[in-house]
Parts: structure tokens; sequence; C-alpha cells
């Protein structure tokens, strides 16, 4: 199936994202439009054809780079002449050096990388952080043993606001906003009507909030899609996700991730400025419910309360308003005072247990609570470590976002491990 076929279906639930996550790729290209094509690898890559050369928005990553190269070339045998990067994280960024060895056999010009001005500090950011990049991208999509790249190809030419890109006749214009990164860019074909978004649309909730990662950019964001939905393209390549073709339905699109993250940001912003602690306002406020039944709104990688976590870190700082955190007890001597008062460690962790059973959204959360105070006044007990093991295997497996089950199962993988044969 093509990816305007599965786009379709998508779109009108004859397929669900379930059924189909829309975060997949396989490296399958499709011709979207005359000399338009379209590698749908996880992260995507868009191509075009022009007379100097081939133009590409995002590149692939590491392990998927060798695949778009192929599909390309099966495609199309030109050089590639420019290289756009909708941003700087590593799924999108690490097609090039493949098109530079074929350039350099081939006796070609080497191509061009454009990005925004703030891509190479992200690249630098990445090698100074090496370790504990791969210690989170390693929980968050359970890759034991993933390696984090310390080597980029960072571009050529960088701009601050917008720049025009001229390549072979073709027009691109480039647009920097603020939203899943501080150095997004969106790229704007007039004369084809075609709009690539980078990873601002990425046919989930907007991937806003992703507690291991860096801070993101909700109004910002917002504004930015609302720019890109008057545009009146005819089709919107995304970063992650399919295609989607036809002007109404990628204005909806557009103007309904914007929605959602207006009110989300709106409703933590009214709780702030009314002085709320950030545990109130994330278990008081709530996604339009409307808007995360849409197939391209649906919470599979990141999710609300998550964004609201976000958006309180950018205005807020990391104080919660709770005093107590202000100047905290080491985690391991509030546990073992509070299983002191509760009757053991033990104790605990039978609460946890019983709460667990429920199933209940509320138990689980408290149960998670139980279970790790538990593990930390005893960590060295077996049988905690099987509860704790338990609680948050069953918190995983009821997860529907990337970013919550990545977390609760390397939390089950821990204790697991401490169990022992």
């Amino acid at each position: 199936m093509d990816a305007l076929e599965l786009s379709d279906q998508l779109w009108n639930g004859t397929l669900t994202t379930v059924e189909r996550h829309p975060l997949g790729g396989s490296a399958e290209l499709t011709e979207v439009g005359p000399g338009a094509a379209f590698v749908n690898a996880l992260a995507n890559v868009s191509a075009f054809s022009t007379p100097d050369g081939l133009v590409l928005v995002d590149t692939g990553s590491e392990f998927m780079a060798g695949l778009v190269h192929q599909s390309l070339r099966a495609w199309n045998p030109d050089r590639l002449h420019t290289a756009v990067y909708s941003h700087g994280h590593v799924d999108h960024v690490f097609g090039v050096p493949i098109f530079e060895e074929e350039a350099a056999t081939n006796g070609w010009a080497m191509p061009t990388v454009v990005a925004h001005e703030d891509l190479p500090r992200r690249f630098d950011r990445y090698i100074l952080t090496a370790g504990y990049n791969a210690v989170i991208n390693q929980r968050q999509f359970q890759v034991p043993g993933l390696r984090w790249p310390t080597e980029y190809r960072y571009p050529d030419r960088t701009y601050r606001e917008r720049l025009e890109v001229e390549v072979g006749g073709l027009g691109l214009e480039l647009h920097h906003a603020r939203g899943e990164t501080d150095d997004h860019t969106w790229t704007w074909i007039p004369e084809r009507k075609i709009l690539c978004s980078g990873d601002l649309f990425i046919w989930a909730t907007p991937n806003g909030g992703n507690p291991q990662k860096v801070q993101r950019y909700a109004r910002e964001w917002a504004v930015a899609l609302r720019e890109m939905a008057g545009l009146g393209a005819e089709l919107l390549l995304p970063g992650h996700g399919v295609p989607i073709s036809g002007a109404d339905r990628v204005q909806l699109a557009l103007n309904e991730t914007a929605e959602l993250l207006e009110s989300l940001h709106d409703q933590t912003v009214a709780m702030m400025n009314a002085g709320a602690r950030l545990d109130e306002i994330i278990h008081s406020v709530r996604a339009p419910a409307h808007l995360l039944e849409r197939p391209y709104l649906r919470p599979v990688y990141d999710e609300p309360e998550f964004i609201v976590r976000n958006i309180w870190r950018l205005y807020g700082g990391w104080y919660d308003g709770n005093p107590a955190h202000l100047k905290p007890a080491p985690e391991a001597e509030l546990a073992r005072a509070l299983a002191d008062l509760a009757g053991g460690a033990v104790k605990l962790a039978e609460r946890a247990s019983l709460l667990a059973e429920s199933g209940e959204d509320a138990d689980l959360r408290l149960a998670g609570h139980l279970a790790e105070l538990a593990a930390l006044a005893a960590p060295d007990d077996a049988g905690i470590h099987a509860v704790r093991a338990a609680v948050f295997g069953r918190r995983a497996s009821l997860e529907a976002s990337t970013m919550a089950r990545g977390v609760f199962a390397w939390a089950d993988a821990e204790s697991r491990a401490r169990i022992g044969p």
C-alpha cells in the first residue's frame, strides 16, 4: 500500500492507528506528484527532482539512511544538490554522507546542507551529553545498548527567520518556528503547493511534552501551524506519518493540531496565573476530547499530560509549588520513614499490589508511588521488586503513548533484573 492510499484509509477510519502505527515506516517510496516523492521511513524524507539535481527535505536516520538511499535511487539517479534539515533530531539528519560518498565516486559536486542557525548548537549539545542521550533513548524506545552518535554532518548554510532557496528553477521557502525544537524549519514550495512540515505535524498528539527531552514550545508551535494552514497547501508531507492530500484536509489537520496545543497552553497558563500548583494543573487540564479522537491526533507517542508539564517548565521552572520539594530529603530516606509508619516496606508493596489489580488509572498511579517507595526503602528485597515489576509492567501494558510505555517498561525490567533467577 503506498503512502497516499494508507493516508486515505487512516483518514476515513477504514484502518486505525492501532492497526497501523502512524509513526512507522519501511523506506517505501511513493511518487506524490510530478517530480516529487515521499519516502515513509519512520522519519520521512521528501524528494524533489530538478534539472540541477535532487532536493531533499530531511535525509533519514542512521539506521534507515541506506534503505532511503536505495529507494530514492530507484526513483531518480541524479546527484543530491541540496538537503534541508527540518530540525536536528538524529532520526532526520544522517542520510547525507551516503550521497557524499556517491558524489566523490562520480566526480559530482558535493551537496549543500541548509538548516536553521540553532541546529549546530543542538549537535554540539548531543556530543556533550552523548551518554545521557544514550540512556534516555534506551529507556524511551526499549533498546538496550543503543549507541548515541557523536559525529554529525553540520549544515553548510544557515538562516535565522526565513530563507528562499532556488535549485534548478524550483523555489523553496524555509521558515523558522519554535515547536518540538528550537531549530525547526518548515518548507513551503508555492509553485507546487507542497508543504513539508517537519515534526510540527506527525499524525499524533504533538511531541510537545516528552518527559526525558529538552524544552518544547506549545504556543509558538500553534502559531506556526496556523500560518501553515493559511497557505492553501494541497499536499502536506510530514516529518512522521503519511502525506495528507487535498487542501481542505491539510487545513483541517493543521488547524486542529494548533487548537489542541492552544487549549492545553491556555488552560495551563490560566491556572498558573491563578496560583495553582503543578500537581493541581496536571490533574485538571484536559485536552478537547473530540480532537483526541481524530486519527491524526491520537496520543500514541506523546500525550497531553506531558505537554502540560512542559508548558509549566517553560514558564514556571522546575519548582512545582510544593515547598517540601524545594529542598527535599533523599528519596530513600523518605521511603524508609513512610515504610516505618506503614509497618514495613512489605506493607507498602502489598498495598501497591492490591491497588494495581483494579486496573483503574487512579489506583495504578497510587500503586506506582507505593511500589517505588517500597523498593527504595528495601532495595535488596526480591519480593518487593517482584511487586514493583508487576505494577509497572501492568502500567506499561495499559499505556497508549510511547513515552509512558517506555518508562514503565524500563522500571519493570529494572526490578526483574533485581529478582534474579
